[in-house]
């Protein structure tokens, strides 16, 4: 049979002391109502002792009228309905008859005429039976009010022994269970999820617990789920920021350094750790070569099996399998360009993750950069170096080459006017020579210092003030720089090319104009092309200047077209010459393509 539950005890504890009260109140109207006229009979029987009193005085009176009323009132006081109250109360109505009945018989004395002799003593009977009718009325009201009493201790004692039971099985059944419950449900706030409920009632409380533990036993399995994935996901995490680390690092080491001075083998030895294998091995070869120039293995290994191996047994990238390991290739190529190839050896039928075959494949890439920056880093100063000479033999040229056909003219004529004794010619062609040398000499000096102009770290305004410094020592001329280009992001090339240009105009200001005010100014127009302005107050250039060589006229322009621009040079209406150089410069170049 199914428990009753605890709402439906808890009711039924309610409906019994509801029922209680309910019967105690009943009981206690009952009562009451049995007792609400046990005053008013005593009173009645009282004025029948008393109308005895007044029959025994009246008849001593002698006063037939007064008496014949007083005995007719005394008959109907006997017939009052308070004493029908008494009729469930067997002393009371026998007691009730026989003074009823003495009354009876001894009526007829009080009639005319009257005997007082045998009155007196009927009379005095009557009395005495009124008394115990009296006394069974009073005796029966007074146990009416102890049962009252004996009641109301009754059902005091039953609503506290009740309430004793009620307030035990709350405590027993309501108040200890939910007190476990809550002591549970602050150990499992605090974290315990150990603690269990020991709550043996087949009730909701009991069912309750019985849920709450299961509830305990599914949140610490989940927790402890919870916990390992936490860890697995940390140690994951902690991986791949050791791996990013490592590229991030790798990747730090290409950018800052020269190509030269990669460590490959510090890279080797710290990948070996990050991908967790112990056989590493890193060849670099010549694109031609079928043998490593270079074998990086990790710190702690010795062998050198790549080295003994043809490089195009690894270019496929394919893997390897023998015996005792399978080798993994990773190819170094940038661009169809191979430069080397990065070997992953692990034990025989085991393979790479795919998270260290993605790591290896990522490394060999950056590795791969760093050769071919290596590579192109060489290859732009090789074509550097190739356009300086080309730059130094076109200069040289321009200037010392044709100096020295010139005075080798000279020399040719001097040796003719020897032969013929020509002192005339001798004195010329000896005037010509030196004229020649100095003039040679100047041109030498003027090429050093070209060659040895250069922008360092302080940028284009600073090897402007520079030149404008040592031509004015040079020259003692007035020369004015206007440069408003400190917005502007020139390049290397442009600021050289700039820079020659603007000295070699200058210097021709300086040996030939014959003035003394020099203007350099460069600036940025509105079209946002750069624009550059030298202007003296010389006695301007000559015509069919190009002609002449040591103008440098042809250095000029020949440094304007590598950097797309035009330049002009000519005669000042206001007298003196002007060199105009126009070109737009790199930046805006890309913007455009962008």
């Amino acid at each position: 049979m199914r428990p009753f539950s605890i709402v439906t005890r808890i009711n039924i504890a309610l409906a019994f002391i509801v029922s209680l009260a309910i019967g105690i109140l009943l009981v206690s109207y009952w009562l009451s109502e049995r007792t609400d006229s046990d005053a008013y009979a005593v009173n009645v029987a009282g004025s029948l002792r008393m109308q005895s009193y007044r029959l025994a005085w009246l008849a001593a009176q002698d006063d037939p009228i007064e008496l014949e009323k007083a005995r007719k009132h005394y008959n109907e006081s006997w017939k009052h309905p308070v004493f029908n109250r008494f009729l469930h109360n067997a002393a009371v109505m026998r007691q009730f008859e026989l003074a009823h009945q003495h009354w009876l018989k001894s009526e007829p004395l009080l009639r005319q005429p009257i005997d007082v002799a045998l009155i007196e003593p009927a009379l005095q009977r009557q009395l005495e039976l009124l008394e115990i009718l009296v006394s069974d009325i009073q005796h029966d009201a007074e146990q009416k009010i102890r049962s009252f009493r004996t009641l109301q201790l009754a059902a005091l004692l039953v609503t506290v022994l009740l309430s004793a039971i009620v307030i035990y099985w709350l405590k027993v059944m309501v108040q200890e269970p939910l007190a476990q419950l809550t002591k549970g449900a602050r150990q499992v706030a605090m974290g315990d999820f150990t603690h269990r409920i020991t709550v043996e009632n087949n009730d909701e409380l009991g069912a309750l617990a019985h849920s709450f533990n299961k509830m305990n036993d599914s949140i610490a399995y989940m927790y402890g789920n919870l916990e390992k994935r936490v860890e697995e996901q940390t140690e994951v995490l902690q991986h791949t920021n050791t791996k990013l680390r490592f590229l991030y690092n790798t990747s730090q080491r290409i950018s800052e350094h020269a190509p030269d001075s990669t460590d490959f083998q510090h890279i080797i030895t710290e990948l070996k750790t990050v991908v967790k294998i112990a056989d590493l091995e890193l060849c670099l070869f010549t694109e031609d070569g079928n043998k490593p120039y270079m074998q990086v293995l990790p710190d702690d290994t010795d062998d050198e099996a790549c080295a003994k191996t043809s490089c195009n047994d690894c270019l496929t990238g394919a893997t390897t399998e023998n015996c005792l390991s399978s080798d993994y290739h990773f190819v170094l190529q940038r661009e169809r360009k191979r430069y080397g190839v990065l070997v992953a050896r692990v034990a025989a039928g085991n393979s790479l993750e795919p998270w260290q075959h993605r790591m290896l494949s990522s490394v060999a890439d950056q590795l791969a950069l760093a050769l071919s920056l290596k590579s192109e880093e060489e290859q732009v100063r090789r074509f550097a170096l190739m356009q300086e000479r080309t730059v130094i033999a076109r200069e040289l040229h321009d200037s010392l080459a044709q100096a020295l056909s010139y005075l080798k003219i000279q020399v040719t004529r001097l040796n003719k006017a020897i032969q013929k004794e020509d002192k005339l010619t001798i004195n010329d062609v000896s005037a010509e020579l030196k004229q020649g040398l100095d003039a040679a000499y100047r041109q030498l000096r003027e090429l050093l210092t070209t060659f040895r102009l250069k922008v360092d770290g302080s940028g284009l305004l600073s090897a402007l003030q520079t030149t404008v410094t040592q031509l004015t020592e040079q020259s003692k001329m007035h020369i004015q720089l206007d440069y408003q280009l400190l917005n502007i992001p020139l390049t290397p090339h442009e600021e050289i090319h700039l820079l020659q240009i603007i000295r070699e105009a200058s210097q021709n200001a300086v040996h030939h104009s014959s003035g003394d005010e020099i203007l350099i100014k460069l600036y940025q127009q509105d079209d946002k092309m750069v624009a550059l302005a030298i202007e003296d107050n010389g006695v301007g250039i000559p015509e069919a200047a190009e002609k002449l060589n040591h103008y440098g006229l042809a250095i000029m322009q020949e440094r304007s077209r590598h950097l797309g621009g035009d330049i002009d040079i000519r005669r000042r209406e206001e007298g003196g010459t002007g060199v105009y150089f126009y070109f737009t410069p790199e930046y805006l170049q890309q913007e455009k393509t962008a």
